[in-house]
């Protein structure tokens, strides 16, 4: 892995921070109905990926994920204008506005969604690790989940062959402790879901979610063991959304109360304290670096505004591969 020095705290700053405010903007622009269907966001949850991506080789690495999937291709290298616009329906999206919230996807940048079915993803994700052990790439596949999925028979058929087959996969539940709105201790009888590994021999253990460099250092020694032969490892992330499942969650669930006692421990604020008290920036250089994440917002904000609508025709060529199928010489 490499060193975490200066440089990568301040890159974790802004990173997280984008990643905030992009989803932010998003909660905005869903209440204007500029972005429509289901929305779910991320905020809370930064450090697990800015972590991920300090202990990856995005040279080669893939990542895949659930629903809650609109930061992670950006951290990935996709451009953020693209992932806006997806959101908003247009044609400049990352798939070209027919994907929308829970499908953002990007085979350039080795992300692979974004996927609306809880849990469909795992065996995606072995899958995907598959491919790379049968062609011989040293790539390492990080498979996202949240603590709901965990409750998923195809996580137990997944583990199973990944280790049977010895595949370079790392398995990351992202336990923000509610699921869709039930508590962790309600879906099972017990709550340390990493353990759900050890019935499989499989390497796994806590994380502390909320603090990017405890994420990084887990993630290198399950990336390093995948790449080197060792096989899967799987990882619980102990982290917090401080919004709803989704905009459509009234969190009747938890109090107010707990969710602030949260942000006490918010990991763009610990980032932010390390780099005032060793003196990485002054609080002047932390306002330049808000000043340009707001503007960088506003930019995919006006660059998704002013993209067109995908046109009618788009929605067929990316289901009929067969150019004279009798259903399209009577479409519209």
């Amino acid at each position: 892995m490499q060193k975490i020095t200066k440089e990568t705290y301040i890159k974790w700053y802004e990173d997280m921070l984008f990643w905030r405010k992009f989803e932010d903007k998003l909660a905005a622009v869903y209440i204007q109905q500029k972005v429509r269907g289901f929305l779910h966001l991320y905020n809370g949850q930064e450090a697990v990926l800015a972590g991920a991506l300090h202990a990856m080789d995005l040279s080669k690495d893939k990542m895949i994920t659930a629903y809650r999937n609109h930061v992670q291709p950006i951290g990935m290298g996709v451009d953020p204008k693209r992932v806006m616009a997806e959101l908003f329906g247009k044609a400049t999206g990352t798939s070209q506005g027919l994907g929308g919230s829970m499908h953002i996807f990007s085979k350039e940048h080795r992300f692979y969604g974004g996927h609306g079915i809880v849990g469909g993803q795992i065996p995606l994700g072995a899958g995907i690790a598959f491919g790379d052990k049968y062609h011989d790439s040293d790539a390492v596949t990080l498979c996202c989940f949240g603590d709901g999925a965990a409750r998923q028979g195809s996580l137990h058929e997944t583990f199973n062959l990944a280790m049977l087959w010895n595949l370079p996969v790392v398995f990351v539940c992202e336990n923000n402790g509610y699921a869709m709105g039930t508590s962790v201790k309600r879906t099972a009888s017990h709550e340390d879901i990493y353990k759900l590994g050890l019935g499989y021999e499989m390497p796994c253990a806590p994380v502390d979610g909320m603090n990017p460099i405890k994420v990084a250092e887990a993630f290198d020694e399950a990336i390093q063991r995948a790449r080197t032969g060792g096989g899967p490892t799987f990882l619980e992330l102990k982290t917090y959304r401080y919004r709803g499942h989704s905009m459509s969650d009234a969190q009747h669930y938890r109090t107010k109360a707990e969710v602030e006692e949260y942000k006490k421990i918010d990991p763009i604020s610990q980032v932010k304290d390390v780099i005032l008290s060793k003196k990485y920036a002054t609080e002047a250089d932390l306002k330049k670096i808000d000043a340009d994440v707001k503007k960088r917002v506003l930019e995919c904000e006006k660059f998704a505004d002013e993209s067109p609508y995908p046109d009618k025709s788009v929605m067929y060529d990316v289901v009929y591969e067969q150019e004279d199928y009798p259903f399209l010489q009577h479409k519209i």
